[in-house]
């Protein structure tokens, strides 16, 4: 009777340490409501002589510019970007809603 209760317990071992093998964990490299921009488009915006515009609100992910903050477009791709408070920030060209904060 010790026999198979070892077999058994040597079993569920050896399946639940193939099981956790196959187990997949996903995890999102971006935070959420950001987006991965190409590398070009943060070397050109980042290369940029851009002078930096003063603005009350708060600087973050979906935050909506006002019209009167004057956008850039980045050529060849769907980005605008802007300096507002002295960061660098990319927005969709035709809202203003600001996509990501370049550090």
């Amino acid at each position: 009777m010790r026999k198979i209760m070892l077999a058994t317990a040597a079993m569920l071992t050896i399946c639940s340490a193939a099981f956790a093998q196959s187990t997949v964990v996903v995890t999102d490299p971006a935070p959420t409501g950001s987006v991965v921009l190409p590398g070009e488009v943060r070397t050109y915006v980042m290369e940029q002589n851009t002078p930096s515009v003063v603005y009350d609100g708060e600087i973050t992910v979906g935050t909506t510019l006002p019209d009167t903050i004057e956008v850039h477009t980045v050529p060849n791709a769907d980005y605008a970007y802007t300096v507002v408070n002295e960061r660098r920030v990319i927005v969709e060209p035709k809202t203003h809603r600001v996509i990501q904060v370049l550090e």
